[in-house]
């Protein structure tokens, strides 16, 4: 019923004794594994995990992801001897679970990596745990309206700004010498097109790489008390499932002039989506 948010002293105690090792699940995701009660329901741990230095966390959405983290984390404590632990959220929703892609494996180390790919891609999809789902089905909705998507898998926001912004470090330091850059930035640079990222969690994390995404960057999230309802209903709630993901990239295509209103009003028409619902953070 705890999740890394509700034992944080003891977490930040166990840093600062060099621990290592995983934690493994606990309460994750505001609407996917729930806690007991408001106060259990778990949208702000992978948050709270980025302020331990020597934490690594990520929220896979696959289980080779987990295996390939896994694989890392051995060697680097165990036969490296780092010291570093670290936090892998992990759910208990059932929905199959792909075979391994081709040439992921440093991407879902570092952070992020494509899932799936297509030609003149309009959108560019990120989704990170359960709420992975959402975005492949986001991704269909989108093609059949003819938007064309490639689609994401971020296993660590987190990862992604800490290496970014130890790059913007030793860039400021070292002005002289070739810049460092950032492994978001680095994958990311080929292409500018309007990005939506949705996860299960407060929309400040995906906000952690804001800065070094190019082009219009939109996230969705769950900030808000948690509540007690089924998965569907709090993802409607919280306006994470797939019907809000197209909504938002059809919205921000528009805002970018980058389709018409008229194909924006018949699209949006199409999608069980409340304009006029309460603010979920708010509520």
């Amino acid at each position: 019923m705890f999740g890394f948010q509700r034992v944080g002293d003891q977490i930040w105690c166990a840093a600062d004794s060099r621990t290592k090792g995983f934690f493994l699940g606990a309460t994750a995701g505001r609407t996917t594994l729930n806690g007991e009660g408001l106060q259990h329901q778990d949208g702000h741990s992978l948050l709270t995990s980025s302020t331990v230095p020597n934490c690594l966390s990520y929220d896979a959405a696959f289980a080779y992801e987990i295996g390939i983290i896994v694989k890392e984390g051995l060697r680097r404590m165990y036969e490296n001897n780092e010291d570093i632990f670290y936090y892998l959220t992990l759910y208990n929703e059932n929905y199959p679970m792909p075979a391994l892609p081709k040439n992921c494996e440093e991407g879902v180390l570092k952070g992020i990596y494509r899932f799936k790919s297509s030609k003149k891609a309009q959108v560019r999809l990120i989704g990170s745990g359960p709420i992975m789902q959402q975005v492949l089905k986001a991704e269909n909705i989108l093609n059949e309206m003819g938007i064309k998507c490639e689609v994401w898998s971020a296993t660590s926001f987190g990862g992604l700004r800490r290496d970014a912004i130890e790059c913007e470090r030793w860039n400021a330091l070292n002005p002289l010498k070739k810049a460092k850059i950032p492994y978001i930035s680095k994958i990311m640079a080929d292409k500018e097109m309007t990005t939506v990222a949705a996860t299960d969690h407060m929309k400040a994390v995906p906000d952690m790489i804001r800065s070094w995404i190019p082009g219009r960057y939109t996230t969705l999230g769950t900030d808000g008390f948690g509540r007690s309802d089924t998965r569907e209903n709090l993802r409607k709630f919280f306006e994470i499932n797939d019907q809000y993901i197209a909504a938002a990239a059809i919205s921000s295509l528009l805002k970018e002039n980058k389709i018409s209103k008229d194909v924006a009003k018949t699209a949006l028409s199409k999608l069980d989506v409340n304009p006029d619902a309460p603010e979920p953070s708010r509520n």
